[in-house]
């Protein structure tokens, strides 16, 4: 299977978008898509890891107790049960990979 990822990027005028790119039974594979101000609230998941690649914009990631800035190119890893969040504090759109495994639905 083969998809674009310029054409999966969809905003939302009220909330951070997310779009799925990919889901097995094992993972998923989304692309989260957040307009100036737009946040993932802190949350966990319990039995499932999380990475976030920025591919556009720049945004705020809190893992745990840590919070830092990336840009495209960087990542970061939420492991099972760790705390972990999104903020586009910046003026621009922020893009983002996003690779959970197992798939939550699953």
């Amino acid at each position: 299977m083969f998809k674009s990822l310029a054409e999966a990027k969809q905003f939302a005028a009220d909330k951070m978008k997310k779009n799925m790119l990919f889901g097995t039974n094992r993972f998923v594979c989304d692309v989260y898509c957040f307009e100036p101000g737009q946040t993932q609230a802190p949350h966990t998941h319990d039995g499932q890891d999380k990475v976030y690649y920025v591919v556009g914009g720049r945004g705020l990631f809190q893992v745990g107790n840590e919070e830092k800035e990336l840009g495209a190119g960087e990542m970061a890893l939420a492991a099972s049960g760790q705390n972990h969040g999104v903020s586009n504090r910046s003026q621009q759109q922020l893009v983002v990979l996003v690779f959970i495994t197992p798939n939550p639905s699953h």
